[in-house]
């Protein structure tokens, strides 16, 4: 049977814990719009339409905007996820101009977000960031290979400690109308760390180092922090 109110074991906090553990936060640039749709709800207290609206609302940037735990892996020499999404593309490319790293081709896997993923990117591997660069640019559709070149994007470049560099692209897409990287030159970052967030649909393109061997394959899932890409040189 459950607890009940005269359970002794049963108390508010208990009740608190549940909630936690069944709904997932919401990343920080996500609750003005969460507290916007309660606000609307509250002001339409009298109005059915205009309530359920902005409880509507409300939930919906919650859902979004939501910000699950993950757990990374432990072994070392692995890249991971940087974002929810499907893997759209693993081929090789040159990084990001303005990263200024030349125009070898590096290995490089994308993820597509839809509007039904977690948006919260995540430090693909550990390391020290050694670059942010930002670039405006077109918005055009985020499952498109033009995209990656064309579409407005911020760059991050992480050096491991055995010297390896790995980049992570967030690259904005045909809803995606800001871009937020939290992650700052000279910051240490563990994997799994969330660094950034890009509202609506979008891409994240991981570029690794020459001689990494990526592992997974072109329409799996993957999971930020948790679902391994590559394993580095």
């Amino acid at each position: 049977m459950g607890r009940t109110a005269e359970d002794p074991a049963f108390s508010p906090q208990h009740a608190l814990e549940l909630v936690r553990s069944a709904v997932p936060p919401v990343h920080p640039a996500g609750r003005p719009f969460v507290a916007a749709g309660l606000g609307m709800a509250l002001l339409g207290r009298n109005s059915r339409w205009l309530r359920r609206a902005g409880l509507l609302t409300a939930g919906a940037c919650a859902a979004f905007f939501r910000h699950p735990p993950r757990v990374p892996p432990t072994r070392p020499g692995v890249v991971v996820a940087p974002a929810d999404g499907e893997i759209c593309v693993i081929d090789s490319a040159a990084p990001p101009a303005e990263l200024g790293m030349g125009e070898a081709p590096l290995p490089r896997i994308s993820i597509f977000l839809s509007l039904l993923d977690a948006h919260v990117q995540r430090a693909p591997v550990s390391g020290e960031v050694t670059a942010v660069q930002h670039r405006p640019g077109r918005f055009g559709s985020a499952d498109l290979a033009a995209a990656s070149t064309d579409n407005e994007r911020t760059s991050l470049r992480i050096r491991t400690d055995t010297g390896a560099e790995v980049v992570a692209v967030q690259i904005a897409g045909l809803l995606a109308r800001r871009i937020v990287c939290d992650a700052r030159v000279g910051d240490k970052v563990s994997i799994g760390d969330t660094y950034g967030l890009i509202r609506f649909g979008s891409r994240l393109d991981t570029y690794l180092p020459a001689g990494a061997t990526p592992i997974v394959k072109v329409g799996q899932r993957a999971l930020a922090g948790e679902t391994v890409l590559a394993e580095l040189p």
